[in-house]
C-alpha cells in the first residue's frame, strides 16, 4: 500500500515537469505561430497519459485504503474530485484536432495552465500539501 502511495508522491513531479516543458513548447508555438508537430501532439498526450495515470493510481489508493484502514475523509474526497477534473480537462484538446496551429498551440497552453491550477488546488488540499 505504501508503494502505491510513494509511487503516486513522486510521479506528480514527473508530471509537473512534462507540464512545464508543455507550458513552454506551446506558448512558443502560439506567440511564435509555430506549426504543430508530431512532438507537440507527443507532449500533449504525454502529458495527458501522465495525469491519467496519475489519476487511476490515486483512485486505487483512496478505495484500497479507504477500505482497508483510514476511510474516507473529506479532503480526500475533494483531492480525488479535483484531479478527476484536472484529467478531464486534459483531454479537452482532442477537440481541436482540425483546429489551425495557432488555436491549437493556444488552447493547449490554456488547458495545461487550467490543469496545473486544479493540481494546485487538489495537491494543497491534502494534509502536508506539497511538502509530503
Amino acid at each position: 500500500m505504501q508503494i502505491l502511495l510513494m509511487f503516486h508522491s513522486i510521479l506528480r513531479w514527473l508530471v509537473m515537469i512534462v507540464a512545464v516543458a508543455a507550458v513552454i513548447k506551446f506558448a512558443l508555438g502560439w506567440l511564435r505561430g509555430g506549426k504543430f508537430s508530431g512532438m507537440d501532439r507527443g507532449l500533449a498526450s504525454g502529458f495527458s497519459g501522465l495525469i491519467d495515470l496519475q489519476a487511476t493510481l490515486g483512485i486505487i489508493y483512496l478505495v484500497w485504503d479507504g477500505i482497508a484502514n483510514s476511510g474516507f475523509p473529506m479532503f480526500r474526497i475533494e483531492h480525488a474530485t479535483t484531479m478527476i477534473l484536472a484529467a478531464v480537462l486534459a483531454h479537452l484538446p482532442a477537440m481541436w484536432k482540425k483546429a489551425e496551429d495557432r488555436v491549437r498551440f493556444r488552447n493547449l497552453l490554456f488547458v495545461v495552465i487550467g490543469t496545473l491550477v486544479l493540481v494546485y488546488v487538489g495537491v494543497a488540499r491534502l494534509p502536508g500539501g506539497w511538502t509530503r
